[in-house]
């Protein structure tokens, strides 16, 4: 049987087993991948090790650099063997060492479990989040993990005007409190159970090592012996310098300690080199100390079209981030070569491009038309997604709207086969009714008035197949006479754009679809985000998003989903979550705020054919960190 620790609304711990062959995922991940890892001394391990290379430093024993009960992790397969050097592109470091939070996420994606804290209680009442740490972490540069690291964030960032002159969600209404070095907690005036989430998801985001990065900060440093130093390291203020210096941006960035596998040791304009962390928290069933690869070297490389070559010709030893599924016969071909094998996993993505429309666009006239729910019916079974399927993703798609992904307890399959069906006629109906007409006889339609109607749709091409699968939806919405012009643009351009209102349509990908980030960000389903990837409703997120102080308050069906989202964020009932969160996928469903073409599709994943301890199939995307429950420390090279 396979156990999986639950963590339930009421956050009380509920082991859920479910059987070990369950279609929902690879019958050959460990059992433990959905369980709490267990410790050294439940399983006996009264000995350590270390790579070879850590020998003659310096270095205090292994045992005094690992905590005092070390979490134990079990890789796939056979224990593997230290050693080599990962060659990545510099966007793959997201996914190939991953990264360390409070707590982390099991590979079923519905579970969240322990990982810097050994503990954590939600209150009743959902306002009060308590954390106990590991004894014993230690940052890289062996000073150990208290809780300071965390209330650093929180209050010295996030509550500083000054660093955030708008507050995180996250800190929003609350405040971090220290306990003890080692328990702290967070504490809200509205109950904001939610946070567990944010602490899997994001919590590498909540965590600095304050004693390295209070040097920085005017709360601990004379105001003008910090202007100076910043000046010196050629900054505007203290708050550019401690964003990239933790975004890894800059040179300085290797000077900051990490709780990662790997620390960041140089950072050049062309590539950033990362070796093993000598401190890091996690040994294997032996008693190894991870990770298992010694050193990592991650380069700059802008052209994705290189990105697949390379990967191909087997000079990368993981790559999947910058490829997409038109890639696979080119990346087939490349594995005769016996340098790669290349995997095939499955994007969480519940459509691969989100189509979105302006509804609060200037342009009354626009924004009327596309608040008409006929019209995007219309624009919906005029896709046919079925074709778009077969040329795109060879028929390994599935065909759906936007909505839960299957594995999500909220998920309902009507919601995701709601007008997908092709009915080119009924499109042409529809768009008669509203009266749009072609008045000039060149096959495109004008509205009533007989002015011009032409959408302009402004994109970035990245991740998924967005470009292609555009050219498709440009096509048939011209063959029901849609004039529908694209327009790839730079993501500066695209967000300048989409904050300030000045886009027609824009896609995105449907990720935040699951029970990790969906009760967080419901972004496609509820006013209640603005940002370069979403457009949709501007005026009436940020209404909501500054309190009314900002934007247009929404019309009531809008206003609606907006309550809906707080009470699911709110609620300690986990049966009410539930229930909210089908509102409003629901209405989504019914009134087709966006709309999806193809979702659940095909990601290639590209490994050297010596890389060891990676699943066969895996769910690729970014809810849930795209490797993190695969353990990536655990990976590791055969001997030539």
């Amino acid at each position: 049987m396979m156990c999986a620790v639950r963590v339930l609304p009421l956050f009380a711990l509920l082991v859920v087993c479910a059987p070990a062959g369950s279609d929902e995922f690879d019958p050959n991940w460990p059992d433990a991948w959905f369980q709490p890892m267990q410790t050294a001394s439940e399983i006996g391990i009264t000995r350590f090790s270390q790579s070879p290379v850590l020998e003659g430093q310096g270095l205090p024993a292994v045992r005094d650099r690992l905590p005092v009960d070390p979490p134990v992790v079990v890789p796939l397969g056979e224990i593997g063997r230290y050693g080599g050097t990962a060659r990545i592109t510099r966007d793959e470091w997201l996914t190939f060492p991953n990264v360390e939070s409070p707590l982390t996420i099991s590979a079923d994606m519905r579970t969240f479990l322990p990982n810097l804290v050994e503990s954590w209680e939600v209150s009743h009442q959902g306002r009060r989040i308590t954390l106990r740490l590991r004894e014993g972490i230690r940052w890289s540069d062996g000073v150990p993990l208290t809780s300071d690291d965390f209330l650093f964030v929180f209050n010295d960032l996030w509550l500083n005007e000054e660093a955030s002159p708008v507050t995180s969600r996250m800190a929003q209404g609350g405040r971090a409190v220290k306990v003890s070095d080692r328990e702290f907690y967070y504490e809200y005036a509205e109950p904001k159970p939610i946070v567990v989430n944010w602490l899997a998801q994001y919590g590498n985001f909540l965590i600095a090592p304050k004693h390295h990065y209070q040097q920085f900060h005017p709360a601990y440093v004379n105001r003008e012996v910090l202007n100076q130093k910043i000046s010196d390291l050629g900054f505007m203020s203290w708050m550019a310098f401690i964003g990239a210096a933790r975004g890894q941006q800059i040179e300085e960035s290797a000077d900051a300690p990490t709780l990662d596998a790997h620390r960041l040791v140089r950072r050049t304009p062309t590539a950033a080199y990362y070796e093993r962390n000598p401190y890091y928290f996690k040994v294997d069933p032996r008693g190894n100390q991870l990770p298992y690869i010694d050193a990592v070297v991650s380069r700059v490389i802008d052209n994705k079209e290189v990105i697949a070559a390379m990967s191909s010709s087997g000079q990368l030893d993981f790559s999947a981030y910058e490829l997409k599924t038109q890639d696979i016969p080119l990346l087939k071909l490349g594995e005769r070569t016996g340098k790669i094998r290349v995997l095939i996993w499955n994007r969480l993505h519940s459509s691969d491009v989100v189509i979105q429309m302006n509804y609060n666009h200037p342009n009354e006239r626009l924004a009327s038309l596309f608040l008409d729910r006929r019209f995007r019916e219309a624009l919906s079974i005029s896709i046919n997604r079925e074709e778009m399927n077969k040329i795109i993703y060879f028929g390994h798609g599935t065909p759906r709207q936007v909505t839960a992904h299957p594995t999500s307890a909220m998920f309902e399959p009507e919601f995701a086969t709601a007008y997908t069906e092709y009915d080119p006629e009924r499109a042409r109906t529809l768009l008669d009714e509203i009266g749009l007409i072609d008045a000039d006889g060149d096959g495109l339609r004008e509205f009533p008035d007989g002015s011009q109607l032409v959408i302009t749709l402004e994109f970035i091409d990245w991740e998924t197949p967005k470009a292609i699968t555009l050219e498709l939806v440009t096509m048939y919405w011209q063959e029901v006479g849609v004039d529908l012009r694209l327009k790839i643009v730079d993501r500066s351009l695209q967000s300048a754009r989409a904050q300030a209102n000045q886009m027609d349509m824009t896609v995105w990908h449907a990720d935040r679809d699951t029970d990790i980030l969906l009760p967080v960000y419901p972004v496609w389903f509820a006013p209640v985000y603005t940002n370069w990837d979403n457009i949709m409703w501007n005026d009436w997120a940020r209404w909501y998003l500054t309190n009314g102080r900002l934007g247009k308050r929404p019309p009531p069906q809008f206003r609606q989903l907006q309550q809906w989202v707080d009470e699911m964020a709110s609620t300690t009932d986990e049966a009410r979550r539930i229930e909210v969160g089908k509102n409003l996928l629901r209405s989504n469903a019914e009134n087709l705020w966006t709309i999806g073409t193809v979702g659940l599709a095909p990601q290639p994943v590209v490994v050297s054919s010596r890389l060891r301890g990676i699943p066969e199939q895996g769910i690729w995307g970014w809810d849930n960190r795209w490797t993190l429950s695969y353990h990536p420390a655990t990976w590791y090279f055969a001997p030539e």
